[in-house]
């Protein structure tokens, strides 16, 4: 949980109580900012959600492009004919594409 989350879920609270008060006294304008204070709270913590998703999603590409490289050395270490047929065939089709019939 990161600081915008806290922050996110403190502010929503505070508001909640806000409101509960404003609720219990009859004050129309506690009410509404307690409202208004748990609507930032709940925005904030969603900012939070968001950036923790997106850290997470980074890291599982850097560890799976790190897998894949590993499986291409470990391929091409342990079976070097197959990767040169691999390479050729590769340049091969990629020199076919940019010619022009």
């Amino acid at each position: 949980m990161n600081g915008d989350r806290l922050e996110g879920t403190a502010k929503n609270m505070g508001g909640k109580i806000e409101e509960g008060f404003g609720k219990a006294t009859g004050d129309v304008k506690s009410q509404v900012e307690g409202t208004v204070k748990q609507a930032v709270g709940a925005a904030q913590d969603l900012y939070g959600q968001a950036r923790e998703t997106a850290g997470d999603a980074a890291a599982m590409v850097k560890r799976q492009a790190g897998s894949f490289e590993q499986t291409i050395r470990e391929n091409v270490e342990t079976r070097p004919y197959t990767a040169v047929a691999i390479a050729l065939a590769l340049g091969w089709f990629v020199g076919r594409l940019g010619r022009a019939y």
